[in-house]
C-alpha cells in the first residue's frame, strides 16, 4: 500500500529516523489481538492514502516487536508517535475519531515558513548565503523565535564572527542541546580576534589578572588550542573570586563544542568538578 509499511526494529532506523528527516513519519503501535487498533489503523492507513506523501505511516507489531515499544515507552495500545527531522514529535493513545486525527496529522505537516526554511537550507548548501540568509529573517520577521529558521541563521552569522547578533537570535527560542551548543559556539568564536600576545603580556607583568586569564584562555580555545584554554580557565575556578562563575561557564561551552565524550571534555569536566567542590 503506498505510503504505509510494516517494519520491524530493524528496519526502524531507516524507514522512520532517517526518512523522518524528508517527511514526518507517523508510527503505529499496536497488535493482532487489541480491538481499538482494529478501529484505528484503517483510519490511519486511509488517511496516508489520502494525503498522497505527504507523510509516511510506519506500522509497528509490538508483540513481534517488544523492545521496540518499550524503548518508547508503550504501555497501552494503540500508541501513535510521529516523528519529524529524526525525533518524536507528538503522540496520541486510543482510537481517536478520523477528524482528531486528521487535526493531529496537520498540525505535523510543514507551513509555507517551514518550507521556506528548507529552500533556505538548499540556497546555503549551494553556496547563495545572502539569498539563504534573506528568507530566514523573512521568516523570524513572522515568527521571530521560529526554530529552524533562528538556528539556521544563528549558524550563519556565527560562522562570519557575527555572535553578538547570532546570540540574541538565540535568546529568543526555548533552551533545547542544539541552541545550548550554538551559543556556546558564538561565546568561543567572538573571541577569536583577541591579540594573544597583549592577554600574555599583561599576565607576564600581573599573574593574578583572572579577566586577563579568562580572555586568554577564551581566545586559545577559539584557535582550537584547547587544553591550554582549559588550563587557563581551570586556574580561576581554582582561585576563586568574583570570576569564577564566567570561568566556569567558559568551560562548559568548551564541552558544549567538543562533545559529551571527548577525551579532553573528560578529563576536564572531572577537573572541574573538584575545582568547585
Amino acid at each position: 500500500m503506498a505510503h504505509v509499511k510494516d517494519i520491524d526494529q530493524q528496519q526502524f532506523a531507516q524507514e522512520v529516523v532517517h526518512k523522518s528527516e524528508e517527511v514526518p513519519v507517523v508510527v503505529d503501535f499496536w497488535a493482532t489481538w487489541c480491538q481499538p487498533c482494529k478501529v484505528l489503523g484503517p483510519n490511519l492507513e486511509k488517511l496516508a492514502i489520502e494525503y498522497g506523501g505527504a507523510f509516511e505511516l510506519v506500522k509497528v507489531d509490538t508483540d513481534a516487536n517488544q523492545a521496540l515499544a518499550a524503548q518508547f515507552g508503550i504501555q497501552s495500545i494503540p500508541t501513535v508517535i510521529a516523528f519529524r527531522n529524526g525525533k518524536p514529535v507528538g503522540r496520541f493513545t486510543g482510537a481517536i475519531p478520523e477528524a482528531s486525527i486528521r487535526s493531529w496529522i496537520d498540525g505535523l505537516l510543514p507551513t509555507e515558513l517551514d518550507r521556506k526554511v528548507d529552500h533556505a537550507r538548499d540556497l546555503a548548501l549551494d553556496g547563495d548565503e545572502a539569498a539563504a540568509e534573506s528568507l530566514y529573517r523573512e521568516v523570524l520577521a513572522e515568527v521571530p523565535d521560529h526554530p529552524d529558521a533562528a538556528t539556521s541563521l544563528a549558524s550563519l552569522l556565527i560562522a562570519r564572527g557575527e555572535t553578538d547578533e547570532a546570540l540574541i537570535v538565540l535568546g529568543r527560542l526555548p533552551r533545547t542541546s542544539e541552541v545550548e551548543k550554538l551559543e556556546a559556539a558564538a561565546r568561543v568564536t567572538a573571541s577569536q580576534g583577541v591579540d594573544l600576545s597583549e592577554l600574555e603580556r599583561r599576565l607576564a607583568t600581573n599573574p593574578a589578572d583572572q579577566r586577563a586569564r579568562i580572555d586568554l584562555g577564551q581566545a586559545l580555545a577559539a584557535k582550537g588550542e584547547w587544553e591550554a584554554g582549559l588550563d587557563n580557565l581551570l586556574a580561576v575556578v581554582r582561585d576563586g573570586g568574583d570570576l569564577r562563575g564566567e570561568a566556569r561557564q567558559a568551560m562548559v561551552d568548551v564541552f558544549g563544542l567538543l562533545g559529551a565524550d571527548h577525551p579532553i571534555t573528560t578529563t576536564y569536566r572531572r577537573a572541574l568538578a573538584n575545582a568547585l567542590f
